[in-house]
């Protein structure tokens, strides 16, 4: 199916710079919801609504004349102050959006999930969309908990008759992340702010090969389904250690017990807030280091024709990306 009128949510994000171009190569018109300027959406040629998603009016009016709906809205944070605005944005907006997308009888929707709802386990272990929400798991760190929420409500919705296939990319990595929003840490490993070696495990995914398996997502996959995106599951140590020899910088050099490193985050953040500033690294990254984020991607490689470059050339470019655009001076 080719020609569609679609709507891009998120659009300016890391996932929706890559996605778009795509979309407009395989012949689709593209409307896009921005609250600022967004240059390169208006470069290819893009409609553009402007306004704030949690508008029920700006809602029906960007779902106006659409044939599919991609929902890659959102904000990625790690700080529990932005708890209230993950959940507006992630659980209120998306149930706004969703709600106009059936008044206008939209005939697709692919909802931008995250693998952090389903494959968070502090056991080594990889998950699979089988497995149930990791609830108890990530019930303190209110981005994955919002987007849980987020996705329980997409699925609900199906039952109404929308048609939603949800995407679960894991960590996304490679170029164009204009925001740090998923790069920070090899931002922070690139400034060696990374002390200690993370007990657990991660899984990523290069940006563009999740852009085409998003793109393949309005024909294929499976509606009222989740898929799992992601490249490798690395433990840490072999992560840094390969992120090591790519940028010539040395891995964490501490090995602390889990409780060692949690409780001496959570009071340097303490100690960091009382003067005022921010830690180096967050009391919940530490967290989620001493977590296991692996996933088995092989249901998006059956069914959306998902395929992953080699990890190293991800990791390369995202090392040279960061450092053109966040590190001239080093």
């Amino acid at each position: 199916m080719s020609g569609q009128k679609i709507l891009v949510t998120g659009a300016t994000g890391f996932l929706g710079t890559a996605l778009v171009p795509l979309l407009i190569e395989r012949g689709h018109r593209v409307r896009i919801v921005a609250r600022g300027a967004a240059p390169e959406a208006e470069a290819l040629g893009c409609e553009i609504v402007r306004g704030d998603l949690r508008d029920p009016a700006l809602a029906a009016r960007a779902l106006s004349g659409i044939d599919a709906l991609y929902h890659l809205a959102g904000r990625v944070s790690r700080d529990p102050a932005d708890a209230r605005l993950m959940y507006d944005l992630h659980v209120e907006g998306t149930r706004l959006l969703f709600e106009a997308a059936l008044q206008a009888k939209v005939t697709r929707i692919v909802l931008a999930s995250s693998s952090g709802t389903i494959g968070v386990s502090r056991t080594r272990r990889v998950a699979t969309e089988a497995d149930d929400y990791p609830i108890e798991t990530v019930g303190h760190w209110p981005y994955y908990l919002s987007k849980i929420y987020e996705e329980k409500l997409a699925l609900e919705f199906v039952k109404r008759g929308l048609p939603v296939v949800v995407l679960n990319p894991s960590l996304l990595l490679g170029p164009g992340d204009a925001r740090l929003s998923s790069t920070q840490d090899i931002f922070r490993f690139l400034q060696q702010r990374i002390p200690a070696m993370p007990r657990g495990g991660i899984s990523f995914v290069d940006v563009r090969d999740a852009a085409h398996a998003f793109a393949n997502a309005l024909t294929m996959g499976s509606v009222g389904e989740r898929h799992l995106l992601g490249a490798v599951n690395w433990e840490f140590s072999e992560f840094f250690a390969r992120l090591s020899r790519i940028a010539d910088v040395p891995p964490p050099r501490l090995q602390l017990p889990s409780v060692l490193k949690i409780g001496a985050a959570h009071l340097l953040e303490k100690w960091a807030h009382a003067r005022g500033g921010e830690p180096d690294i967050p009391a919940s990254d530490v967290e989620m280091g001493e977590c296991w984020f692996f996933v088995d991607a092989s249901k998006a490689e059956r069914v959306l024709g998902f395929r992953a470059r080699d990890p190293f050339e991800t990791l390369s470019e995202t090392v040279q990306y960061v450092r053109e655009h966040f590190l001239p001076n080093r």
